[in-house]
C-alpha cells in the first residue's frame, strides 16, 4: 500500500549536481543538461549520454511506494515489452534496474521519441485499442502481489477522510463540500457493491499524455500507477466530449480491443463511478502534496474559494452523472 498519507516530503535535496552524481554512479555519462519532464509525483529528466543515447531518469517519490512495489512495476513493464507490447522499459544495468544514491530511489529508460497521441484521431484510437486488448490479455494471466488494488476504499473513503481532516477546504465552503462529496461516495460504493467484475494487471493511469505516437505506432509510459483493477479503467480516460462522441470512440476503441481479449460489456456501468473516485483521489493529492514547494507553484488556484466553489458544482453534476443509464453499445 502507498505510504504517503502525511508525508511533509519534498525534492528540495535532488540537486542537478545530485542527480548527476546518481546516473554516473550507473556507469552512464550525460552529455547534454537535464530537460524536466512534466511530472509532479515524481522527477523526470531526460537527457543524451556522451554515446548518443537518449535517456529518461525517474526519480521516485520517497515513502510513497515500497521498493517490492516499483520491482513489480518494472518487472511487469519487462513482461509486456517481452510480448512486443510497446511498453517504455526501465534500462537493466549491473542486473538491476530500481537503483539507490544518497536516499533516492532510481531508474533509467531509455527515451522514446514520439509526438502526441490524437484521441480524436479514429485510425490511432483503434490501434491503441488493439494494444490495450493485447496488453489486458498478458494482464489477465496472473496477478500483482505487491500493488495495491484500484477500489472505492483506497481511493475514495481514504481521500475522503484526508480532506476531512485536513482544513484545506475553506470553512465557508466544508458544509458543502462534503455533503456532495459524501453523497458521490455513497453512490459509487452502492453501484460497486452490485458488480463483481474481474480484477487483472493494469496500467492504471491511461490516459492520452501516457501515450506517444511513433514512426511504429503507440508508446506506453507510466506504470507508476499500475494496480489491480477491471479493465474499463484502462479504457474509460480516452472517451471525450459529448455521449455520442464517446460512444462512437468507444466502439472504435473495443473494436481493436476485442481482436486479442474479450471486454465484458457490463463494465461500462463502472465509468462515471470511475470518474468520480478520480476526482475525489486528485483534490486529496493535490492536498497531500501541498508541502512540497512544486504543487503551489504548478497549483496556485488549489487553496482559492472559487477553485472549492467549482468542485462542488462539479461533485453535483457527477452525482447527477451517476443516476443517469451507463454509456451501452446497446441502445436503451
Amino acid at each position: 500500500m502507498s505510504q504517503d498519507s502525511h508525508s511533509a516530503f519534498d525534492f528540495h535535496s535532488l540537486t542537478p549536481d545530485l542527480i548527476l552524481d546518481a546516473i554516473e554512479s550507473l556507469g552512464i555519462y550525460p552529455e547534454t543538461g537535464l530537460l524536466a519532464l512534466n511530472s509532479y509525483e515524481n522527477r523526470v529528466y531526460q537527457f543524451r549520454s556522451d554515446e548518443g543515447k537518449r535517456y529518461v531518469v525517474k526519480f521516485y517519490r520517497p515513502e510513497r511506494w515500497s521498493d517490492a512495489q516499483i520491482q513489480e512495476e518494472h518487472d511487469y513493464a519487462l513482461a509486456l515489452a517481452a510480448e512486443d507490447i510497446p511498453m517504455a522499459v526501465p534500462a537493466i544495468i549491473d542486473g538491476h534496474t530500481l537503483h539507490h544514491y544518497q536516499g533516492f530511489r532510481f531508474a533509467l529508460f531509455p527515451s522514446i521519441g514520439g509526438r502526441a497521441f490524437e484521441v480524436d484521431n479514429l485510425e490511432q484510437l483503434e490501434y491503441v485499442g488493439r494494444f490495450i486488448g493485447r496488453m489486458h490479455q498478458y494482464g489477465a494471466e496472473v496477478g500483482f502481489k505487491e500493488r495495491e488494488p484500484l477500489n472505492p476504499q483506497i481511493l475514495g473513503d481514504e481521500s475522503f477522510a484526508w480532506l476531512k481532516q485536513s482544513g484545506l477546504v475553506p470553512k465557508s465552503l466544508e458544509n458543502a463540500f462534503f455533503i456532495v462529496a459524501e453523497q458521490v461516495l455513497a453512490k459509487v460504493k452502492s453501484i460497486w457493491s452490485q458488480h463483481k467484475f474481474k480484477s487483472i494487471r493494469l496500467h492504471g493511469d491511461l490516459h492520452p499524455g501516457n501515450i506517444l505516437w511513433t514512426p511504429d505506432g503507440p508508446g506506453f509510459v507510466d506504470l507508476d500507477d499500475a494496480r489491480m483493477g477491471p479493465a474499463i479503467q484502462d479504457i474509460w480516460m480516452m472517451l471525450t466530449g459529448d455521449r455520442a462522441q464517446q460512444l462512437l470512440q468507444l466502439e472504435i476503441l473495443l473494436e481493436g480491443y476485442e481482436e486479442f481479449c474479450e471486454f465484458d460489456s457490463r463494465q461500462l456501468v463502472l465509468i462515471e463511478p470511475l470518474r468520480a473516485l478520480r476526482m475525489l483521489h486528485y483534490n486529496a493529492w493535490l492536498g497531500r502534496r501541498w508541502q512540497d514547494p512544486a504543487f503551489p507553484m504548478h497549483f496556485p488556484w488549489f487553496g482559492d474559494e472559487k477553485y472549492w466553489g467549482q468542485q462542488i458544482l462539479a461533485f453535483k453534476e457527477q452525482l447527477a452523472l451517476l443516476d443517469e443509464p451507463p454509456l451501452s453499445l446497446i441502445p436503451y
